[in-house]
């Protein structure tokens, strides 16, 4: 024991009960090319016992920005692990790759083992989801720069796919299809002004049921982000899909053209999909302009598809055959930049 280090706001103890606590979480994310097990310096994966051929790794890292209050509000904490995940693995899918593993990073004031193991099992949830692995992490103690009960959790994901499959936007043209896949709410992006509207400007309690959701703020808040991973994955192996675009900050303005080659842009058709009650409610009591929603929210559509007409209906189909919502939302244009009918 280090009394020393106690004094100084480091309790060395509870770190060791974080670490017990976390390893049966961290065991249920196993899959094939991870060696050994956490407590090294660094996670091992194989990635020669996947039998790529030409593989390119792609990486992605993100954390949940200022959701995470939320979850201090509401003492919750066994959701925002699964947003870490999704964002890191869904930016890392657009790219046409699998995910491999995972690794997070909390930082907090002082380390609660039950908290932090809400937060990992979160995480090893999320991990499950996109079939990758976690493989590592770290909890840092840092008094003074965090308070006692706050914390941030970060991560980072590393996917591969075979070179030809990469995903890059060299293969859209005008006229292609443009499919949506509903987010599952506001996802992990806009807090900011959402904490804005609802607790500055009209001082909301999270515990308020609304009647839209059928559920609290705070429920509808903290849902998780979808990660998309099971339900494209496979025909992004088809090659049946020629762009993806993850709708997060910056919205449908931002991130559709990210992924289209220079000189092409979008129509995006706003009548095509059913837009959940939280967009809504948000924008009346913000009053916040139409196109201000679209430049910051996803509005109910998580990822879009990029796909040739010819592939359309059966890219529809297949998602519909695995009980995925999915929306003809529009078509790429010859003009840059999205427009919005």
């Amino acid at each position: 024991m280090s009394e020393a280090y106690r004094k100084a706001g480091v309790n060395l103890e509870s770190g060791y009960e974080t670490v017990a606590r976390i390893k049966k979480h961290i065991q249920r994310t196993e899959r094939e090319g991870v060696l050994g097990g956490v407590g090294g310096f660094g996670g091992l994966f194989d990635l020669g016992a996947l039998g790529y051929r030409h593989p390119v790794l792609v990486s992605g890292t993100d954390g949940v920005g200022t959701k995470i209050m939320i979850a201090f509000m509401l003492d919750k904490h066994d959701t925002i692990g699964i947003d870490a995940v999704a964002m890191c693995v869904n930016d890392v899918l657009v790219q046409g790759a699998e995910p491999l593993f995972f690794l997070d990073y909390i930082a907090c004031g002082k380390n609660d083992p039950a908290r932090t193991e809400a937060v990992v099992a979160g995480i090893a949830e999320g991990c499950l989801q996109a079939g990758c692995a976690l493989i590592g992490g770290e909890t840092a103690e840092m008094p003074g720069l965090y308070a006692e009960d706050e914390y941030d959790v970060a991560g980072f994901a590393v996917g591969a796919c075979e070179r030809e499959n990469l995903l890059d936007g060299r293969d859209i043209v005008s006229g292609d299809v443009l499919l949506g896949l509903p987010s599952s709410g506001l996802h992990s992006n806009g807090f900011s002004l959402v904490r804005a509207v609802l607790f500055e400007r009209h001082r909301i309690a999270l515990e308020s049921h609304v009647p839209e959701f059928g559920r609290t703020w705070g429920e509808e808040l903290l849902e998780p982000t979808r990660i998309y991973v099971q339900a494209l994955l496979p025909l992004l192996k088809e090659r049946r899909v020629k762009g993806l675009a993850h709708i997060t900050g910056g919205g449908f303005i931002e991130n559709i053209p990210r992924m289209l080659p220079k000189g092409l842009g979008a129509t995006v058709k706003l009548d095509s999909w059913e837009h959940p009650p939280v967009f809504d409610l948000l924008a009346r009591l913000g009053e916040i302009p139409n196109l201000e929603m679209y430049n910051v929210f996803n509005m109910g559509i998580g990822m879009v598809l990029a796909v040739s007409p010819g592939d359309a209906d059966s890219v529809l189909a297949d998602l519909r055959s695995l009980g995925e919502e999915v929306y003809e939302i529009g078509e790429v244009s010859e003009d840059e930049g999205v427009r919005l009918l």
